[in-house]
């Protein structure tokens, strides 16, 4: 580029960065948070209506706004997805099915006649995923026992014991425990309508199959013992292990009535309580319905559940945005964001402790409420954006953010999300298990984000940082890029990687820097941004391709500029930000780019198409 054209390129990034930071602000709460919409696919809201009616409180609104909502989002050829633009999913539009089907949607209705269409050609309910038939099995629309069998005697397994309910993820375990106890219960409250018209049981494949074949037979026999176990259970073990099962579920009951501030667990765990004898206007039961409605959207498309709510996660993002900015580190907002930052510290034990007994607490989680759950993403970040302001009560709470962090290290050097070691691969195996991942071990996102927090802090020499900047370049791919747990995917792992590295003292002239740097460049796109598309997870044809969205260009552009690149790929990137961005100041993004279970859940993040092209361009401006 010539002189003329780069300073015609700064002026036009820096009134885009001006206009996307005066966004933002706008976007404060009084109270200094953020928190933009998390949404996700229609399952949320089918099984809000399912649940609501398995508990007798479903109402006409409710019911008529959740459907036009799950109506607008149903593709032309009938079906569902579980991300924009993405393929049809069996399991996604038969719940979104039966939920209409409740709402009153007839089944010879044209949109009604498409959706049953794809399920029969996709192999009917038997070929949906174990959740979907668990709902059936409770409106009596699929028999139990063809459902694998998973007995709340298992909360008597000792946490050394394989398979005990602390070798599972934390998102697995609170779903897993509710579930033993309807499963065990095998309750059927008929549903007022057939489904013959998803095709008939008999004539379509069984439920899929996922593992190595040794261990499916090995588990598929397991499963028929715990099925002839089931029909005669030890009477006073059973009972014994429902009570403890309840006990473990309202234990982790969070302020605000959910449970780990998601909603399967939520839904499984009122069901649960339900079965056990707890009434609808019991305490816990009630707050835990009062909790949904916080989860609950509503506006001129209809009512939706979020799957979860992302305050602390958006506030932190968002704070490090405005500093990368060039905000100042006094300036009120991020004061105020800071304040309500330091108060969302959690002080307490957690499940966490199961594997780090001796390690005091500190950190923070992702939601509002959820004590039990803080996970080491969302704290590294924390720490990053309080040690980038002025407050006095920031550096006791970043320093024990910091030990906890540290200590929540695995064996081998990386960093999990919300528990260290959780790597026991054979809950993957279990029939019962097959809506995504189930475990939690160390990511290379999640890994980054520890070591550029730490390296913030100065502590880039210490041993923690050591063998976690080891472990990222072990875990680099063959082809450059870092595969990416909580976003989208290589893209994603890699702006988070590059960073770190470098951050952590690694060269940007070191091979791994290079052949990230090469890969970026590689799969830039010809609009000058960058773009990859969910399926990446299942289809490596996807890597690196997809349409050009803003949060991934940035991400891209982030890893770029910390490499020290400031060529062609760098100035492309800039302009598809400056190109694509609203009068506003923010920019559209329909498409999904935050991830929940790779393969099978997937987020739209609405705050990220802000914040990370703001960090993006404030890093470009500065020169980083």
């Amino acid at each position: 580029m010539t002189a003329v054209e780069t300073g015609r390129r700064t002026r036009t990034a820096a009134e885009a960065l001006e206009a996307a930071r005066e966004h933002l602000l706008l976007l404060q709460s009084p109270e200094g948070w953020w928190k933009g919409e998390l949404q996700t696919n229609v399952t949320m809201d089918a099984e809000d209506l399912l649940l609501r009616e398995f508990l007798g409180i479903r109402t006409g609104a409710d019911t008529d706004e959740t459907a036009r909502w799950i109506r607008s989002r149903q593709a032309p050829d009938g079906t569902w997805a579980t991300f924009h633009d993405g393929p049809p999913d069996l399991s996604t539009t038969v719940e979104a099915y039966v939920a209409l089907r409740l709402a009153g949607d007839p089944p010879d209705a044209d949109h009604m006649l498409r959706a049953a269409a794809f399920v029969r050609g996709a192999g009917g309910v038997p070929a949906t995923r174990v959740f979907t038939r668990f709902w059936l099995a409770m409106f009596g629309r699929w028999p139990w026992d063809e459902l694998p069998v998973l007995p709340p005697e298992m909360m008597f397994l000792p946490r050394w014991f394989p398979l005990n309910v602390y070798d599972w993820a934390c998102w697995a375990r609170q779903t897993i425990v509710p579930l033993a106890v309807v499963g065990a219960m095998r309750p059927v409250r008929p549903l007022p309508f057939e489904l013959d018209e998803l095709a008939p049981f008999e004539d379509a494949p069984r439920s899929r199959k996922r593992g190595l074949p040794g261990w499916d037979t090995a588990f598929e026999t397991l499963d028929r013992a715990l099925h002839v176990y089931e029909r005669r259970p030890v009477r006073g073990l059973r009972r014994a292990a429902l009570r403890r099962a309840g006990d473990w579920i309202i234990a982790r009951q969070e302020r605000d009535g959910s449970w780990g501030g998601i909603q399967p667990p939520m839904v499984y765990s009122l069901i649960a309580l339900h079965l056990l004898g707890y009434g609808l206007d019991h305490p816990v039961v009630r707050r835990g319905l009062d909790g949904l409605e916080r989860f609950t959207i509503r506006d001129a498309q209809g009512r939706r559940i979020e799957a979860c709510q992302s305050p602390v996660w958006d506030t932190v993002l968002a704070m490090n945005a405005l500093a990368d900015a060039g905000l100042p580190e006094g300036h009120p907002a991020l004061e105020r964001a800071a304040e309500w930052v330091i108060g969302e510290e959690v002080r307490g034990p957690g499940d966490w402790a199961v594997r780090r007994p001796d390690l005091p607490p500190g950190g923070w989680a992702f939601e509002f409420d959820n004590d039990c759950y803080p996970d080491v993403d969302d704290t590294a970040e924390a720490v990053i954006a309080l040690n980038r302001v002025r407050h006095p009560l920031a550096e006791p709470a970043i320093e024990r953010g910091v030990r906890w962090m540290a200590g929540m290290a695995s064996r081998d050097g990386g960093f999990g999300a919300f528990d260290a070691d959780n790597t026991r691969g054979l809950c993957r195996r279990l029939p019962f298990c097959d809506f995504g991942e189930v475990i939690d071990p160390p990511s290379a996102d999640v890994t980054a984000h520890v070591v550029e927090a730490m390296a913030h802090r100065g502590m880039a020499d210490s041993l923690t940082v050591k063998r976690a900047v080891v472990w990222l370049l072990k875990a680099q791919e063959p082809d450059g890029s870092w595969f990416g747990r909580w976003g989208a995917n290589h893209v994603y792992g890699t702006g988070a990687v590059v960073p770190a590295l470098i951050a952590a003292g690694v060269r940007p002239g070191r091979p791994e820097i290079r052949a990230a740097v090469e890969w970026l460049e590689l799969h830039q796109r010809d609009d000058g941004g960058w773009g990859e598309d969910l399926r990446s997870y299942r289809d490596p044809s996807w890597i690196g391709r997809g349409v050009s969205t803003p949060s991934q260009t940035a991400w891209a552009l982030l890893a770029l500029l910390a490499a020290g690149e400031r060529g062609e790929a760098v100035e492309r990137g800039v302009g598809w930000l400056a190109e694509h961005q609203r009068a506003d100041g923010t920019w559209d993004e329909d498409h999904f780019t935050g991830t929940g279970f790779p393969g099978d859940f997937y987020i739209n993040y609405h705050l990220y198409r802000l914040v990370f092209p703001l960090s993006a361009l404030g890093r470009y401006l500065k020169g980083e």
